[in-house]
């Protein structure tokens, strides 16, 4: 008796000082600030915490099941999408601007106002151009009668080649003037340049009008909307034209299947991302310009991929990434397996597993962080 109780207490004396020592070690290894020393150290702790719970689980023969939810991995398609943000806008948003200053006599637009291409907007005082044009078109009709008549001279041979040539000079330059003319008179008027919306009106009828930042009226067309967004160049080989995009506007609570139209061809040096244009309907004809979208593109497709739930991967001291899945099972019980696995591209929390789990693996996905190794397990 008297050599059991000796032995007891040279124990606890024992590991007291082998506790007291190995405080004291890492203690001084912190005080060394020794980065990478501390770092080995904590692998190795660990490592060692891991073979005692591994052992504690083996042989703990009073240890209650844990309860948890286990889920059977299927073969299923996987995307992972490249989510950024983007500006709605339309090529066809302008300032109608006058090609000549003038007097604004007559203006035919309201705010609100659908017009189509060609549409007459309104006029510009013509300064006298529409009687100088007459004038011409008078000195032209002269000019064409008079060479009509010397061409029938000139065909009976009568008179000489020169008056001819003359006379068609003559009657080439007074055309040309009636139709710099009519260009320059066709300047005063205002034409929608194409089809759409007036959306808002800056003049009134009498005002003086020239070419300006202010502009005479903005037309908009809402049948051309797109989305304009910068992305990161890893992503150069990963888009193609014609990839399906979803749009979502949170101001509309809607989303739009829109599809890339546009990939620049150049990376902008300043932030290594190059433009893209993705082409939106607007059936509803609720998309304006400057609209924040968000996009998610597709930019990764595995037609047969093993996914798991992302918060069930664990990462262990070794930087091994691991999931627990259910062996041994007998009815609803099982055993606890850790796995070790490859994992890839997460997306909609979900993660796809390249190595490690296959088809038909049973894998536990609540209850995750309250189980180790070789732990009996009811589900």
């Amino acid at each position: 008796m008297k050599k059991i109780l000796l032995l007891t207490v040279f124990s606890i004396l024992f590991a007291a000082c082998s506790q007291k020592e190995n405080s004291g070690n890492i203690d001084t290894l912190i005080e060394s600030k020794n980065l990478a020393e501390i770092q080995a150290k904590r692998v190795e702790l660990q490592a060692q915490i891991t073979k005692l719970d591994e052992a504690i689980a083996t042989l703990d023969t009073t240890k209650v099941a844990a309860l948890v939810s286990i889920q059977t991995l299927k073969d299923t398609v996987f995307n992972h999408y490249l989510e950024i943000q983007g500006n709605v806008d339309t090529k066809e948003n302008i300032l109608v601007q006058p090609e000549v200053p003038g007097t604004l006599v007559t203006l035919n637009a309201v705010a609100g106002q659908r017009v189509s291409k060609g549409q007459i907007l309104g006029r510009v005082d013509d300064g006298g151009g529409s009687q100088q044009l007459a004038s011409l078109e008078n000195q032209y009709a002269l000019a064409k009668t008079t060479f009509e008549r010397q061409k029938n001279l000139w065909d009976k041979k009568i008179g000489s080649e020169i008056q001819f040539l003359n006379a068609q000079t003559q009657m080439i330059s007074a055309q040309k003037a009636v139709a710099q003319a009519k260009a320059q008179l066709a300047k005063t008027v205002i034409r929608a340049p194409f089809t759409g919306v007036i959306d808002e009106v800056f003049v009134e009828r009498g005002e003086v009008v020239a070419a300006g930042a202010k502009g005479l009226m903005r037309i908009v067309n809402l049948n051309n909307m797109y989305v304009s967004t910068l992305v990161p160049e890893t992503y150069i080989g990963k888009l193609k034209v014609g990839t399906v995009v979803d749009v979502t506007l949170n101001s509309l609570g809607k989303t739009y299947k829109g599809k890339i139209r546009q990939i620049a061809s150049s990376i902008n040096p300043s932030n290594r991302s190059f433009n893209i244009e993705v082409a939106l309907p607007n059936p509803d004809n609720l998309l304006r310009p400057n609209q924040v979208a968000k996009l998610r593109i597709v930019d990764y497709i595995s037609n047969k991929a093993v996914v798991v739930p992302t918060n069930v991967v664990q990462e262990d001291g070794k930087g091994n990434q691991y999931v627990y899945t259910i062996t041994d099972i007998k009815g609803k019980t099982g055993t606890a397996k850790k796995v070790i696995v490859e994992a890839g591209k997460s997306s909609n929390n979900v993660t796809e597993i390249l190595s490690g789990l296959s088809e038909d693996d049973k894998i536990v996905t609540e209850g995750v962080n309250t189980i180790s190794e070789g732990m009996q397990l009811n589900f």
